[in-house]
């Protein structure tokens, strides 16, 4: 039997003397389990680092062999393609440390960036720290979050923000402040070849029960006017300038525009959903989604004359 991408790309890497148990790895790993959107094909080799060492160790090796290096967080915003992923995919979700360092300075969080959003709010809350009650509506782990400024209408990372940690692809460590990370509406200049690995947030003093209600609020209105029970990134499309992509596309009259199980939700028609197989229901391909959005973009570019960009991002090559 041939061997597998996978089998062959742990080859190429060889030892890397870490200790046991410091970096879990699977060969040819299905990226479906791994996005909320339960789609995409296999990884050649997926790996979670347990802290920066091992991170800086599979980095160096990739570096150093020329293997291409994928970073995914909580896999919320992101679409992986029906061939997969070529070299190393890195997930950070053992490394996922919250803490106040600083006894003296107590709305100081550092969080690691393998932290979900959850996890990251629950710790603040205890805390009775405000600024973070905006992750009530964020899924995922913070890295992607900061890395495309995650938000809601009660706020953004870019608000709590004072410096990111991050590593090169060759294993090297930056550090960035808030200025240095041009942050903007789901966006910042945190640079793609290098994989976020934590930050420093500010926060202030605010009482456990304001925080809960804001939070509170925030999931109830998301429930009123969301999709449930299908898989999901949430919004495919960042709001042009002015106006809502969610009401473009209605007024475009594609809700409920289906290709294979993909479907421009008859709820908020800036979520292209994926229903379950089933009867009258095919199985699910990325290739069936790329190809709903490519007809909705076109769509409000003929009718609304406007240019929808993506708030997703794509990975991984097509079959």
């Amino acid at each position: 039997m041939s061997s597998t991408r996978g089998q062959r790309l742990l080859g190429e890497l060889g030892d890397l003397d870490l200790p046991e148990g410091a970096l879990e790895l699977r060969l040819d790993e299905p990226m479906a389990r791994h996005t909320t959107l339960r789609l995409g094909g296999p990884a050649d080799l997926w790996a979670r680092p347990t802290d920066a060492r091992a991170l800086q160790a599979l980095l160096t090796a990739c570096h150093a062999r020329g293997v291409p290096v994928t970073f995914v967080g909580g896999g919320s915003n992101l679409l992986v393609r029906d061939g997969g992923i070529r070299g190393v995919v890195i997930n950070l979700a053992r490394m996922n440390r919250v803490e106040r360092p600083d006894p003296a300075d107590p709305v100081r969080v550092d969080v690691e960036a393998g932290a979900t959003t959850g996890r990251l709010l629950q710790h603040v809350t205890a805390w009775e720290l405000g600024g973070l009650e905006f992750l009530g509506g964020v899924p995922g782990s913070v890295g992607g979050g900061l890395i495309m400024n995650a938000g809601t209408y009660l706020g953004e990372f870019t608000r709590v923000v004072t410096r990111v940690r991050s590593l090169h692809r060759d294993g090297s460590e930056r550090v960035r402040d808030h200025a240095a990370c041009g942050f903007r509406y789901r966006g910042s200049d945190l640079p793609p070849d290098e994989i976020v690995v934590g930050a420093e947030l500010r926060c202030w003093s605010r009482a456990r029960a304001e925080i809960e209600a804001d939070v509170a609020g925030l999931r109830e209105r998301r429930r009123q006017r969301e999709p449930t029970g299908v898989a999901n990134n949430g919004s495919t499309f960042k709001n042009p300038p002015g106006d809502f992509a969610g009401r473009i596309i209605e007024a475009a009259g594609l809700k409920g525009t289906r290709i294979g199980a993909c479907v421009v939700s008859p709820v908020h028609a800036n979520w292209l959903v994926v229903e379950r197989p089933g009867p009258d229901v095919p199985e699910a391909r990325a290739a069936d989604l790329l190809a709903l959005i490519d007809l909705v973009r076109e769509r409000v570019r003929q009718t609304a004359g406007v240019e929808l960009e993506l708030e997703v991002k794509i990975a991984g090559e097509a079959v």
